[in-house]
């Protein structure tokens, strides 16, 4: 399955005050693996950048002049989502930039071309009552985000692509790549059995110490021990 991990900066918190995207950055996962395709664009939002959003991401207003405006890299960033899972780390923020965006454009919200997933509110329901900022499941998930200093939409991805794979582990069973199959006692789809297969048989003291330890939990189950027949102890 596809899956494109998405985060944004912007020139201050309130769409609905004019602010604007400053940086853009997705990233690709295939199977749960990265692919090593991703989308990053600097963007010129056409205004000041707030003091407070360069405090936190460092993207000044003369920095970002020269660069290419959205519209610019509308139609490379929508081919780039189109038909995947597009996972965002509190999507309502930056969806509602990108979709305003889009708008001024006169094109359509995002979810009409993709899925959108908010890891944010994933991680709520896996960690109630706990802090679940990017920098929070880092730690908790064992992700370096050590080079975080201040927030870039690239590294960003890249660290949530992290994050949701382990945040999300447990479903590796449903992705994994199909064993190969060949034919055995004439069925194709049989898996491949190994060629060999070692068999390590207990010693005879080993045997005794399970004998052994069977017996004394049977005693002290009152003869409830799984391992221990009428005949006799199971052998191990």
């Amino acid at each position: 399955m596809r899956r494109v991990v998405l985060d944004t900066e912007t020139t201050g918190l309130e769409v609905s005050q004019g602010h604007r995207v400053v940086e853009i950055a997705a990233v690709e996962l295939l199977d749960r693996r990265a692919t090593g395709r991703h989308f990053h664009r600097y963007l010129n939002p056409e205004r000041e950048v707030d003091l407070g959003a360069v405090q936190v991401h460092g993207l000044t207003t003369e920095f970002l002049a020269d660069k290419p405006r959205f519209a610019d890299v509308a139609e490379e960033l929508l081919a780039f989502l189109d038909g995947g899972e597009v996972l965002i780390h509190n999507a309502a923020f930056d969806v509602g930039f990108l979709n305003a965006e889009l708008a001024a454009l006169g094109r359509p919200g995002l979810a009409s071309l993709c899925t959108i997933t908010d890891t944010l509110a994933l991680a709520r329901s896996l960690h109630p009552g706990k802090r679940n900022s990017l920098d929070a499941l880092c730690e908790r998930y064992q992700v370096d985000h050590s080079r975080r200093t201040l927030h870039g939409a690239l590294l960003d991805a890249q660290l949530l692509a992290d994050v949701w794979v382990a945040m999300t582990r447990g479903q590796d069973a449903l992705d994994i790549a199909p064993v190969a199959a060949v034919a055995v006692s004439g069925n194709p789809a049989a898996p491949k059995r190994p060629a060999s297969l070692r068999v390590i048989k207990p010693s005879p003291e080993e045997t005794a110490a399970h004998a052994a330890l069977c017996e004394r939990i049977d005693k002290d189950s009152g003869g409830r021990c799984l391992w221990v027949s009428p005949g006799g102890v199971a052998p191990p």
